[in-house]
């Protein structure tokens, strides 16, 4: 039996992003943007330029994370003597320390986590692209996943600002947040723009 590849769009359906009406449309044109009459809401069969805006966003990560990765991302001032550290140097630290599972984890979500989100992201936008119809549900659910590890991507972020708040001795000892710290979150903030602008039904509309 040959699978059923009907798709609400052919069938002229859409539902609302807002209150998830399901709607009938009598033309089922690709970008067709219609209001919704429960909500009104804008409401249409795609996201609007989704691709471009993705493409953008992915670009701009993969811009952002070499500088957030050289530069220093933590200056600690002890005894007056001034030393920055970037994230590398401060896996390094905590490998070399015997704290294995801190640095795993400070590794996994500053290094990882924004890598696998960009290189996931860039092999599904190349998929639609080309049109490659294989391992569609294997995209769909890494795609999935892109969206679920977003949240744990501000990690490094929120050890900066806890250690800044208790590792503070008047003027002994005190630690501040370096310029790294504006690429890095700008990286996390472009990947979860791109995996809330990207409309996962593009990568159907292939097959």
């Amino acid at each position: 039996m040959m699978p059923f590849k009907a798709t609400a769009m052919k069938a002229g359906l859409m539902s609302c992003h807002d209150c998830g009406k399901l709607l009938k449309t009598r033309e089922t044109v690709k970008n067709e943007v219609l209001t919704c009459p429960r909500c009104n809401a804008e409401i249409h069969f795609r996201k609007p330029h989704s691709l471009t805006r993705v493409w953008a966003l992915i670009i701009t990560s993969i811009l952002l994370f070499i500088p957030a990765n050289l530069l220093p991302i933590m200056r600690v001032n002890f005894l007056g003597t001034m030393e920055s550290s970037t994230i590398m140097d401060g896996i390094v630290y905590f490998f070399h320390e015997d704290e294995y599972f801190i640095g795993l984890i400070i590794f996994t979500a500053s290094v990882l986590v924004p890598t696998f989100k960009i290189i996931g992201m860039i092999i599904i936008l190349l998929s639609i692209h080309f049109k490659w119809k294989r391992g569609l549900r294997h995209k769909i659910a890494m795609f999935r996943f892109i969206e679920f590890i977003g949240r744990w991507s501000m990690l490094d972020i929120f050890v900066i600002a806890l250690m800044s708040t208790l590792v503070s001795f008047g003027g002994f000892t005190s630690t501040i947040a370096a310029p790294a710290v504006t690429y890095f979150s700008a990286v996390v903030v472009c990947t979860m723009s791109a995996a809330l602008t990207f409309d996962s039904r593009l990568l159907w509309d292939a097959n």
